[in-house]
């Protein structure tokens, strides 16, 4: 278990400065949001992702993968009723599949609400069938390029589409590929009847990437979520990838954030374990 922190959160610091924080707090791998680096992916040329690779490795920092993959996007829809758009969307996932290795990672994480959400026409059916037609369409890319696209339930709030763990699974299934996994994400479960650690338990052998972040939408531990049980289903489901904090409320400042998420994931696992 490797503990990972998502740099959007860093607003407004150049990449050597959040590489060297990052790291000093401790922690061993970083998390990028393509929109911080340029408005697509694609105007990230191949020199730039040489140079990010190795500023991240200088300070002992793995990039792990990419997540938000269409935020900020124009054109582009996971369930579109538009073919164009949907073919469209396939591209690009097959280009932040290209830059995810270029930069050292394996990992894409498919949130993005507002690029899912099901339309006042559309089914949940016909929704299934967009998502597993658009991600099927991207895996030669992911095999050709050992990226694994990980599927993210988002809660009713965020999106009518997909919000529980058994509703991606159903769509990873459809899809038929293991280059697709589930990810979890502590804020997205807590929106589920079923508790944390035994969604963890359930679909140990399913997952892929795991989030952690708190009920108030701050660090894990920073809010009402007890994180030992969520820790203790982690060991005990021995799950071997990351662990990446992703925050939504920066208020109290990017750097209190990193450190308390660290000290309290580590207490954590330290009662866990």
């Amino acid at each position: 278990m490797k503990f990972a922190i998502c740099q959007e959160l860093f607003e407004g610091w150049d990449w050597q400065r959040q590489c060297k924080f990052i790291a000093e707090v401790g922690y061993q791998g970083i998390e990028v949001a393509p929109f911080t680096l340029a408005q697509l992916i694609t105007g990230v040329s191949a020199e730039t992702r040489k140079t990010l690779r190795k500023q991240a490795a200088d300070h002992g920092l793995q990039i792990l993968g990419l997540h938000w993959l269409l935020a900020k996007t124009t054109g582009l829809h996971l369930t579109s009723a538009d073919a164009g758009v949907r073919k469209a969307t396939t591209a690009y996932l097959a280009d932040l599949a290209h830059a995810c290795a270029d930069l050292g990672g394996d990992i894409l994480v498919f949130g993005s609400p507002a690029q899912r959400s099901l339309d006042a026409a559309t089914s949940r059916e016909q929704g299934m069938e967009r998502a597993a037609e658009v991600f099927r369409g991207c895996v030669p890319v992911l095999e050709e390029r050992e990226v694994t696209l990980c599927v993210e339930p988002l809660t009713p709030k965020e999106t009518n589409f997909v919000n529980t763990c058994a509703d991606a699974v159903e769509l990873i299934d459809r899809v038929g590929s293991r280059r697709l996994r589930l990810h979890q994400d502590v804020k997205a479960m807590l929106s589920e009847s079923e508790p944390i650690p035994s969604l963890i338990a359930r679909y140990a052998d399913r997952v892929g990437h795991f989030h952690v972040n708190d009920g108030n939408l701050l660090g894990p531990g920073m809010g009402p979520t007890d994180f030992v049980p969520i820790f203790r289903a982690l060991v005990a489901s021995r799950y071997p990838g990351w662990v990446s904090v992703e925050v939504f409320d920066y208020s109290p400042g990017c750097e209190r954030i990193a450190r308390e998420s660290m000290a309290n994931m580590q207490s954590a696992l330290s009662r866990a374990s």
